[in-house]
């Protein structure tokens, strides 16, 4: 069986995009909203998995996609809590700090919603959509990306890219070019911060599905239901944590907790 990590990711990208090419019709044939913000055309966030799964039993029949699909559940790979921790807060502590940055600049805004427990199905949806982008993007995709090009390069290629599949769901939401502009920044500086999480915890695809989950969740839950989100005070806060948390990795982290170490390991 061939190492996972020497599939090339360039016929994966290539899969993706053509998968997701219905979805960009329907998007604009239908006005319809899945959540406020999120266009019809959203659905096709299932492609990076459906794409992954095909290329995998291509190459590796029913044995790889049944590797793949378990690591749905790898949450035992994440080595401590403390990886839970910073998996689950980063994104929501990004939100309050934009809160606060608007706030003190003299925006607007509600007060905060009190949370109430119809965030937990609403959490649900977007695990499992986040699951279905990271199936690709990170089970299949990262470390191959990784290896070859470097933490850092190979999350800004896949950043890259992950953000411009979204270009034209974002124009269907009516989203100016300034606003995707910014919103790209966070978005390629998130995917930055998601592959630091997912080499050094433990390469676990929950967890990396986990962050993004609350990626979105901080974002439905910012007031009111994201209508006030501003792509430019979230973008620049992603993009300094990014070049913190890649620092990090640099320069203060022991040679053992840096990608290189695991690159001659198995997924499974």
């Amino acid at each position: 069986m061939q190492n996972k990590h020497e599939h090339s990711v360039i016929p994966f990208f290539v899969l993706v995009f053509l998968l997701f090419i219905p979805f960009l019709v329907l998007g604009a044939i239908d006005p319809i909203e899945l959540l406020p913000g999120i266009p019809l055309s959203a659905l096709g966030a299932f492609t990076p998995a459906l794409a992954a799964l095909i290329l995998t039993y291509r190459q590796d029949q029913l044995s790889g996609l049944g590797q793949l699909l378990g690591r749905s559940l790898d949450f035992k790979r994440i080595k401590s809590p403390y990886w839970f921790l910073l998996i689950l807060l980063i994104a929501p502590a990004v939100a309050v700090f934009a809160y606060g940055i608007m706030r003190v600049s003299g925006v607007s805004l509600p007060d905060p919603t009190p949370w109430t427990f119809s965030i937990v199905p609403l959490f649900i949806v977007f695990f499992i959509a986040a699951l279905g982008e990271e199936m690709g993007w990170t089970a299949y995709a990262t470390e191959p990306l990784v290896q070859r090009s470097g933490t850092l390069a190979g999350s800004l290629v896949l950043g890259v890219i992950w953000a411009a599949i979204h270009f034209i769901p974002l124009t269907q939401a009516h989203r100016s070019v300034e606003w995707i502009a910014w919103w790209s920044l966070g978005t390629i500086s998130y995917r930055v911060i998601m592959t630091w999480l997912y080499v050094n915890s433990g390469r676990s695809l929950f967890g990396a599905a986990l962050f993004h989950a609350t990626i979105n969740l901080s974002w439905q839950l910012f007031p009111n239901q994201g209508s006030h989100y501003d792509p430019r005070i979230f973008g620049l806060i992603t993009f300094v944590l990014a070049i913190a948390l890649y620092a990090i990795e640099r320069f203060l982290l022991p040679p053992h907790r840096t990608f290189t170490k695991y690159q001659t390991r198995s997924y499974r």
